[in-house]
Parts: C-alpha cells; structure tokens; sequence
C-alpha cells in the first residue's frame, strides 16, 4: 500500500466518523411577534409600508392561497407570511433578516416571499390594466390634459433599472447596464395618479428601452390593433416618435415648438415621480435583490401590484430614514437622429399647439 492510498482511507475514515457523530439541531420553534397588536399605525406603516386596514384588505384577497394546509406543527399563519413578504420589500435586506423578524428560519423565509410573491402576481390582470372602454380613455385624456393642456395622452412611458446581483453563468453579461452593475430594464405605462397601467419585467439590463417597447404588447395594441384610436403616449427621447408615441424635440425651433415640449415633458412627469414613489416605498427594488431572476421577477410584479393597490387606498409615503441611490431612475439615452416627418408629433405642432 503506498503513501497516496493511505490518505485517501484516513480521509474515507475521518468522514465515516464524523457521520457517525453527527447530532441533529434540536428543533426549535422561536417567538412570533403579533405585530398588529405590538405596533401603533404609524410604526406599522413605517415597517410593512402598508397600513393595517389595507394589509387585511390584501389578505383577503390571498389569504386562501397562501394558507397552510394543516394548523399542526406551528404552521406558520397567512397574516405571518404577508407581513413576512411586506418587511422584505421594505428593507430589501438578506432573507435571514426577514425571517429573523417574523421568528422563522431562513430556508422557510425564502418559501414564504416567493409563495406571497407569487400570490400577489395573479393578481396583476386585476390590479394592472390598460384602459378598456371609452369611458376610462376619455377620463385619462381629461386628466392628462389638465396636467400641461396636452391632448389625447392615454399614459406616459418610461424605463427604469432595478438592481439585481450577477447572475452568473454565460450571459450574465446582458445583464450590464450602461452604469456598470446587473439589473432588469423594466417598462412601465403610467397614469396621471402614478398608478401602474402596463409594466414589461424580462429584459436585461444592457437592453436600450426602444427595443423594449418594440417587442411589448403595448406597441402592437397601439399601432397594429389600435385598441385605443387615435390616443397617445408621451415618451422621452429614447424612443421613436411615431403616429402613436409622442417625444420632445431635440432641437426645438422657436415657437410652438418650445410650447410644445414643455407642454410634453410636464405630461411626461408622473412616470418619473412614479419611479421615486416606487422604489421609496419598496427599498428592495433600489437596493438590489439577491434571488434568481425567475424569482426577480416576480417579486417586482408583487410590488407593482401592491403600488397600485396602495394608490387606490390613498396609502401616504411612509418616512423613514433609509437612504437610498441618489439616481432613482434610470434612462438610457442612446444618439437618435430627429425625425421630423409625418407623426404624431409634427401633427400635434402644426394642428394644435401652432393656434394655441
């Protein structure tokens, strides 16, 4: 037997032996703080984002999905898991801290954000919809016009990076974005009201948001189908004017063109605020995310969700003293040469804003 064989049954043997005393963690169940009675509204707001009314009025609506199947072994509870969910949004902190606070492990924190995640995504045809009838295109215009007196703006469009750790692998590099670090370019359609009408989340980071737009739905509702008419979405100068997308000029003559595009990009607006609401009112989305992107992904669709549903309940921003990135959006900016030939924009120009 030589030296090399000798090592490797010592090796074999020391493994042998430590399976042999290996002793399982005794199972432990921690303390699980009733946070409803603990805090007042205003601290519980400050941690969940969320007031008590509207998380209840949330867990109605998924509380069956989320829900154990048996109450044996301490199961944890619904209301348990969605504030579980609710502080990982809000801190944008390791798993293990948010189980930390809801007195469970990590492995089981990781299960619960993406069952919650998940749960509030089959949410999103409720939640998050484009305008279906006259009516609710003929509301939108009224107040998009009372923002700038700019006329037929059905929403505004913009993108924005949401910050993710690399995801490894042979393509981890799409996932670069201009500014140097992994994210998601994400889409959204904003009202007036910054409430969310259409949010695209499966591009990466390095992707210019004109070619975003190209490949969403929403292009194909608004120049192949026309589902809204003659209506309009004021963009930024990433994108192509068209008879439906609607930019400001670059290099504005004197006139109505300078009205013009002060008139558009005080319309355009609410879609930056929006960002900055956003992502002030779940952190995670400004500080990064540590999961994989299938998880990502959903768990920006959960907060897309939770942002509208906070708009219709008249939910404040909550103050709190967690410093975020100074730049809360993101635009990427590629050299487009004007165009200044028959769309949207020129006829705007000429039709209206030259008699105003």
């Amino acid at each position: 037997m030589n030296f090399e064989n000798e090592i490797l049954f010592y090796d074999d043997d020391v493994e042998f032996q430590e399976y042999l005393n290996y002793q399982r963690r005794p199972y432990t169940v921690r303390t699980r703080v009733d946070h409803f009675s603990t805090w007042d509204e205003q601290d519980f707001k400050n941690r969940f984002r969320l007031s008590k009314e509207t998380v209840m009025m949330i867990l109605n609506m998924i509380g069956p999905t989320i829900s154990s199947n048996t109450d044996r072994n301490h199961a944890i509870t619904p209301t348990q898991k969605l504030l579980l969910a609710l502080r990982f949004y809000a801190t944008g902190s390791f798993l293990i801290s948010a189980g930390d606070v809801m007195g469970v492990s990590k492995s089981a924190a990781c299960v619960i954000v993406h069952d919650v995640s998940v749960a509030l995504a089959k949410l999103r045809p409720q939640i998050i919809k484009m305008p279906e009838t006259n009516d609710e295109i003929k509301e939108l215009h009224k107040q998009f016009y009372g923002i700038a007196k700019f006329p037929l703006v059905i929403g505004a469009i913009d993108c924005t990076h949401i910050k993710i750790q690399s995801p490894g692998g042979p393509n981890a590099e799409y996932f670069r974005n201009r500014k140097g670090w992994f994210s998601l370019n994400v889409q959204t359609v904003v009202s007036p009201k910054l409430k969310i009408m259409d949010i695209v989340v499966r591009w990466p980071g390095s992707t210019h948001d004109s070619t975003i737009f190209s490949h969403s739905k929403i292009n194909n509702d608004l120049h192949v189908t026309q589902n809204w008419g003659n209506s309009l979405i004021v963009a930024n100068s990433g994108y192509a004017n068209t008879m439906h997308i609607v930019t400001p000029f670059l290099n504005p003559h004197v006139g109505p063109e300078n009205l013009y595009n002060e008139s558009q990009i005080r319309t355009r607006n609410p879609v930056e605020r929006f960002y900055g609401v956003w992502k002030r009112r779940f952190p995670v989305l400004s500080l990064g995310m540590r999961l994989q992107i299938s998880n990502i992904q959903t768990v920006i669709i959960a907060c897309s969700v939770l942002h509208n549903i906070a708009i219709d309940c008249n939910e404040e921003m909550p103050m709190d003293d967690i410093q975020l990135p100074d730049e809360l959006t993101e635009i990427m900016n590629a050299p487009i040469i004007e165009n200044r030939q028959n769309n949207a924009r020129t006829r705007l120009v000429n039709e209206y804003f030259s008699h105003i």
